[in-house]
């Protein structure tokens, strides 16, 4: 997969459009600060992640907003929340984290990813539109101190086995 000039332009431009972030903070305080993923908090504090993703990374966290969380069928966030169901929860959030810093000039011949759970995400890219697996990149390259958020639209769930 090649990165053309209309996609790098798309992607540069996207970024400019950011709000400016201050890369003092981790990822968790980064996410909490921009006010649109409490959810994704929740989860990360309830499968005891937050101290992992406070740590030295990098780390690159494909991050879903609270409304893709709300997406999701009735009653499944408050189910993956339940401490008897952890481990679902915290093969769920690994899947959303890469290792490293994956900034969007990476995406130059990036067709899959691994990610911490072990398991690979799929990356397309068509003219200026980015996809993880289904979902859709609506932000890139939210700096923090130890690495980078990409937002998404739809929380990503794991292949079984």
């Amino acid at each position: 997969m090649r990165l053309t000039r209309a996609f790098a332009a798309a992607l540069i431009g996207l970024a400019a459009a950011l709000p400016a972030q201050a890369a003092d903070k981790d990822i968790v305080d980064t996410a909490v600060a921009a006010g649109d993923f409490n959810t994704l908090a929740a989860a990360l504090q309830a499968a005891d992640l937050v101290t992992t993703l406070k740590g030295e990374g990098p780390f690159t966290v494909f991050a879903p907003t609270d409304a893709a969380f709300a997406a999701l069928p009735a009653g499944t966030v408050e189910e993956l929340l339940k401490p008897e169901n952890k481990q679902q929860l915290i093969d769920i959030l690994t899947y959303h984290v890469v290792p490293g810093a994956v900034t969007a000039a990476d995406v130059v011949g990036l067709d899959e990813a691994p990610t911490v759970n072990g398991k690979m995400i799929d990356v397309q890219v068509d003219g200026s539109a980015v996809k993880v697996n289904e979902a859709s990149v609506t932000a890139t390259d939210v700096a923090a101190s130890n690495g980078v958020i990409h937002v998404i639209d739809q929380v990503l769930l794991p292949p079984e086995g």
